[in-house]
């Protein structure tokens, strides 16, 4: 018989329900909780143009990230949390910095860009993905836009030791005023043997920079084969795709990831409809193959469990109980009975019933 555990005489968890502990706790630190993970922000930094650095400072219950990972961030506006996903860099034991560009239209990054002040606090979720450097190999890391956030954090972690191997990055925006951490990257750059910074604007100066599709990718005076070289390629989803189909097959590695939804496809096997039953309600739908689940179901007044609509996540995973999903970015096919669909970025090939 396993024994019962039980909280000690003077644990506030065997006293006081968390609600009550945080709301007094909190009148002391409004970072004390019993359980929830929380962020104050401390201070703001500029970032490029249209763009702003949030300093935040965790609590303990954050349990940290590595470099290269993602957060949600939870943003009370107008009595409702609204979650949105970053790519912060840890620059202190409790500390990170998120910088926000605003979207046109996007509530929590106008409110973060123009509204947020020094006192506001934030829930935080646990750190995810898998983006990563691998050691000791040749890299080349694609940035485009907000794609530079995880691109900062991995190179700063990867500097504080001598790289051994060659490290490029390949920085697009569409003016230099734009460009993030601009005078950063620059200075690692300096400091660092083996690591070259290549900041490239695609819409000022005689001659803009050429986009990922037709860059030459070459670096004068190094003579590394694209095939030994591992890719990370962060960006709007077009971007990710062009350097997806010019890359993927010639490298010895490629990562990606997208920070804006799939865009939907096109083709003869992406047309019509299939009908979509969700198995917990029993509800029937119909719904277009050339569309990310999430959005079908959005769009119909539905509304699943979702996070970072990129796929990163997994927060919306649910189990497929029949028919095929084709992933949005990679043009990979999955069928079968309990395969785990990402319904963010994946759309039907057939009819489907998830569980849901």
């Amino acid at each position: 018989m396993s024994a019962v555990i039980r909280p000690s005489l003077f644990s506030p968890y065997r006293w006081l329900s968390p609600s009550l502990f945080d709301f007094w706790a909190g009148q002391l630190n409004p970072l004390w909780t019993l359980r929830e993970p929380l962020a104050r922000l401390v201070r703001r930094e500029p970032a490029g143009e249209g763009a702003t650095t949030l300093i935040l400072r965790c609590n303990r219950h954050w349990k940290g990230m590595r470099a290269g990972q993602h957060i949600t961030l939870g943003v009370e506006l107008g009595g409702r949390i609204l979650r949105r996903s970053y790519s912060p860099t840890m620059i202190g034991r409790r500390e990170l910095a998120i910088t926000v560009k605003g979207v046109e239209g996007g509530q929590v990054s106008q409110h973060l860009l123009h509204h947020a002040r020094p006192g506001d606090l934030f829930r935080l979720d646990a750190a995810f993905g898998d983006f990563h450097m691998p050691a000791a190999a040749p890299v080349l890391l694609l940035a485009a836009g907000s794609g530079i956030t995880p691109m900062r954090s991995l190179l700063r972690e990867a500097c504080q030791r001598p790289l051994a191997a060659p490290v490029d990055l390949f920085y697009w925006e569409r003016t230099a005023a734009s460009q993030q951490f601009r005078d950063e990257l620059l200075a690692l750059a300096a400091a660092t043997p083996n690591l070259r910074v290549h900041l490239l604007t695609t819409r000022e100066g005689e001659a803009p920079a050429a986009r990922i599709d037709r860059h030459t990718l070459m670096v004068p005076g190094d003579d590394t084969p694209l095939a030994q070289r591992h890719v990370l390629a962060c960006g709007p989803d077009g971007f990710v795709a062009a350097a997806r189909a010019r890359l993927a097959h010639q490298v010895a590695g490629f990562q990606a990831e997208a920070f804006t939804p799939p865009a939907p496809i096109t083709g003869a096997d992406s047309e019509g409809e299939v009908a979509l039953t969700l198995a917990r309600s029993g509800r029937q739908l119909k719904v277009p193959r050339n569309r990310s689940l999430l959005e079908s179901l959005e769009a119909q007044g539905i509304k699943p469990k979702h996070g970072c609509r990129m796929g990163i996540c997994n927060t919306c995973t649910c189990e497929g109980v029949s028919g095929g999903t084709r992933h949005l970015r990679t043009g990979e096919t999955q069928s079968g009975p309990a395969a785990p669909v990402r319904i963010c970025v994946s759309a039907p090939t057939t009819d489907l019933t998830l569980d849901l």
